[in-house]
């Protein structure tokens, strides 16, 4: 007479239980992060403005503190904002982030955020050291001039917010939906780059999120044969 496990049955083992229960656990660490870094604004807004401009760059990854060598500024730029955070950014961080949380795990989902923070830090920093290498010298030193962007604030959790999302977007089971989701978010991410007045950080944005979308389709997982576009979840 056959075996049968109580509590199980086809399609439905007791790790495939345990992993959707995981994956549907309470997100703690994403209000944690929102909260502390809205308390760190509000926070950092009553010191005096030399004070507060200080603290911010010393935790900036920008050109000045990468060149020389301040590597922990990849992380701790992401525990500031230069600005508590508005109401409806906060709101979208938080169910980005949260979502993450909930369907990964709160290891895998810090770890797609960080990723995108840092990689798009360091893609930025290539290019601003690119473009400044690239800069004509001047003057009687041979020098190239100043450039604003050395010393730049450049703090907060937007290179891990878009990351997130685009990986949220790419770990989509339905095939039409994915595509849809990823496409419209590096066409929106693009935009920007692609105007006369763009920033690093609009280049950072886009970097983020398609290192987001590289890292949600390794997340996806794998259908059976034909019903790629067809999965519901």
């Amino acid at each position: 007479m056959p075996t049968i496990n109580a509590g199980t049955g086809p399609g439905h083992s007791r790790p495939e239980i345990l992993t959707r229960l995981r994956r549907t656990a309470v997100p703690w660490a994403t209000p944690l992060y929102v909260g502390g870094i809205q308390l760190g604004a509000y926070a950092t807004a009553r010191l005096p403005g030399p004070r507060r401009t200080e603290l911010l760059r010393a935790h900036s990854t920008n050109v000045a503190n990468l060149r020389a060598g301040r590597w922990r500024t990849l992380v701790t730029s992401a525990a500031f904002v230069e600005h508590p955070l508005p109401l409806p950014y906060g709101a979208a961080l938080l169910a980005a982030l949260g979502t993450a949380e909930a369907r990964w795990g709160t290891g895998r989902a810090a770890g797609v955020f960080l990723a995108g923070h840092i990689g798009a830090s360091l893609l930025v920093y290539g290019g601003l050291r690119a473009r400044e290498h690239g800069r004509p010298a001047h003057g009687p030193t041979g020098d190239a001039p100043p450039d604003a962007t050395t010393q730049a604030l450049d703090v907060g959790a937007s290179y891990g917010f878009n990351a997130t999302v685009g990986a949220l977007a790419a770990a989509v089971p339905h095939r039409g939906i994915r595509a849809a989701a990823t496409g419209g978010l590096l066409a929106l991410a693009t935009a920007p780059v692609l105007r006369r007045g763009r920033t690093f950080t609009d280049a950072g944005h886009l970097a983020a999120l398609a290192l987001g979308v590289a890292m949600g389709a390794g997340m996806r997982p794998a259908t059976g044969g034909g019903g790629a576009g067809t999965q519901q979840g």
